[in-house]
């Protein structure tokens, strides 16, 4: 059996001033010191929650902002290419027209060259008859 005699008592006495002492110096501010990377760990995380939230907030904005710029690009681009094209036709078009004139008004000047000699000829066809038969005539 055990015997309780007086260095069980000193032990005792002993063991509990190093478990107060232990206490006080090693094990409380360990403690203190996991309690508080805990609660900064815990801190840097909902940290990183919310930078992440706000970059992903501002990768959707960035896009949805690109992508409207993209869509009144697209729009302009049409816009300019529709007037390019209207302009290109009002060109044409009076590009035609102009040669139409051009061609017309040529067409009336060779009309009116050649009405010119045919009279010029009805009036010398005559001279030119009498020329033509005193030559074979002789």
């Amino acid at each position: 059996m055990i015997d309780l005699n007086i260095t069980f008592f000193f032990q005792l006495v002993n063991f509990l001033v190093t478990l107060v002492v232990l206490n006080a110096i090693l094990i409380r501010p360990v403690r203190d010191i996991i309690r508080k990377r805990r609660d900064r760990m815990s801190g840097l995380l909902g940290e990183s929650e919310q930078f992440a939230g706000q970059a992903d907030a501002k990768l959707k904005n960035y896009e949805a902002t690109l992508a409207k710029a993209r869509a009144e690009a697209t729009a302009e681009r049409d816009k300019a290419r529709a007037e390019g094209v209207a302009r290109e036709q009002v060109i044409l078009a009076d590009a035609g027209r102009q040669a139409q004139d051009y061609l017309e008004k040529s067409r009336q000047q060779v009309a009116a060259q050649v009405k010119t000699a045919m009279d010029t000829l009805k009036g010398q066809v005559d001279a030119l008859a009498a020329k033509a038969t005193a030559k074979v005539l002789g």
